[in-house]
């Protein structure tokens, strides 16, 4: 018997109504990349969710993208300029204490209680923005990656011990220095092999024709961009993942959400 996975969020649940929320802001994004022709694709979850569920993962109260590193200016730009005014942008230039290397666009009459970004002026329902670039493979970078995210979360108060805070600032300057090194060393080399952003760490190392050019892939009815080998994109960061995964490993930030006056589905 196939278990019915729509309990998880059933239509009008607060799940269910935030899942539609990070839809609508998704579409938004969808047409001012498409406008302007970056080469955004639905990533992780999401793109998983597309492939097993046809839409979310039942379970999931996120949404993540993802572009190349080199279009973050241009997308920036064009969401701060067009996105509706319910809707914002919002990254390292546009918060204080802002302690990731992910962007991200959020609704702005909904609250996503999220304990860990209290500090943060906009905390309403979104969708991640992640970036890819060349890589070293991910036995070299992990080190890196683990260092420079803890610089940032440091230097931005994201954790309350001092001692924590202190390296941040002392580590960042090297660290930043050897990021960008490494990232020169892509561009010179015209490296293929693609990853996350440094600073997040993730088992994405796969051909930059794994990822380029993109193609299309329905969810929840529309039609979004996605990598062009799906199946190998998949494979690389899931494994088997068709396989729905045991009830203990569902899982959601199980934050609470609360919905403001103006709040649109």
């Amino acid at each position: 018997m196939t278990e019915d996975l729509s309990r998880y969020n059933p239509e009008g649940s607060t799940l269910r109504k935030a899942q539609l929320r990070m839809l609508s802001i998704l579409i938004e994004v969808d047409k001012i990349c498409r406008k302007h022709k970056i080469d955004y694709f639905v990533d992780s979850g999401t793109l998983l969710g597309a492939v097993r569920h046809g839409g979310f993962i039942p379970w999931d109260d996120d949404l993540d993208i993802a572009i190349r590193r080199e279009d973050l200016p241009r997308l920036r730009k064009a969401l701060q300029e067009e996105l509706p005014s319910d809707m914002c942008y919002q990254d390292w230039t546009t918060e204080e204490n802002y302690p990731m290397t992910i962007a991200k666009v959020r609704d702005k009459h909904s609250i996503f209680d999220e304990s860990y970004y209290r500090m943060l002026k906009e905390r309403g329902i979104y969708i991640d923005i992640f970036f890819v670039e060349p890589s070293l493979p991910l036995w070299l970078r992990k080190p890196i990656d683990y260092v420079y995210i803890r610089c940032i979360r440091g230097m931005n108060k994201f954790s309350d011990r001092f001692i924590e805070i202190f390296l941040g600032y002392l580590c960042y300057p090297i660290t930043i220095l050897i990021v960008d090194l490494v990232r020169l060393w892509g561009k010179l080399f015209h490296v293929k092999k693609l990853g996350r952003q440094y600073g997040w760490k993730s088992s994405l190392y796969v051909n930059e024709n794994v990822i380029f050019p993109v193609s299309e892939i329905q969810y929840e009815g529309h039609k979004f961009y996605a990598p062009h080998d799906v199946d190998t994109f998949l494979h690389t960061l899931y494994g088997d993942y068709m396989q729905i995964p045991p009830k203990d490993k569902r899982i959601t930030h199980n934050a609470p959400i609360t919905f403001l006056e103006g709040f649109k589905k």
